[in-house]
């Protein structure tokens, strides 16, 4: 299940318009546009590196800090309260990439049952990322704006 959940995700990603040919999904997403999309994000997420420096959202504290996400275990940031079904997802091997993430962030709840394979798991995250081209250019601002750990 999992492997298919992720096959059409990249389906998607790779028949929208601007990606780079061929599915190279590292480089998928243009920076510039992400900030435009992640004003939706910044009411629950914030981006701020080690020196305290906000390099994108405000204070909101309601998701986890997404620097340094890329390449990084699901369900890791020290001190936020994940759900089990994250935590889980991530201890099973769930990497935050750019197949991942544009998956998970267009319908969380969903990913995680497929991903899991349980129809009763929950993430906390309720927003949903419309296009796929919005999911893709977050995924290029927040790689852009920290270390990922999948250089």
């Amino acid at each position: 299940m999992k492997l298919q959940w992720i096959m059409a995700a990249a389906a998607g990603i790779a028949a929208a318009p601007g990606f780079a040919a061929g599915g190279n999904f590292a480089d998928i997403g243009d920076p510039e546009a992400g900030k435009s999309a992640f004003s939706q994000c910044q009411a629950c997420h914030v981006v701020v590196d080690e020196g305290g420096n906000t390099l994108a959202g405000r204070t909101a504290k309601t998701g986890p800090n997404l620097y340094g996400m890329i390449g990084r275990q699901a369900g890791t940031v020290e001190g936020f309260r994940y759900s089990k079904s994250i935590v889980l997802a991530g201890e099973q091997g769930l990497i935050w990439d750019a197949d991942t993430f544009v998956a998970y962030v267009q319908d969380p709840t969903n990913y995680l049952r497929e991903v899991l394979g349980d129809s009763k798991a929950r993430g906390r995250m309720a927003f949903k990322v419309r296009k796929p081209e919005d999911a893709a250019n977050l995924y290029a601002l927040i790689r852009s704006l920290g270390p990922s750990l999948d250089d």
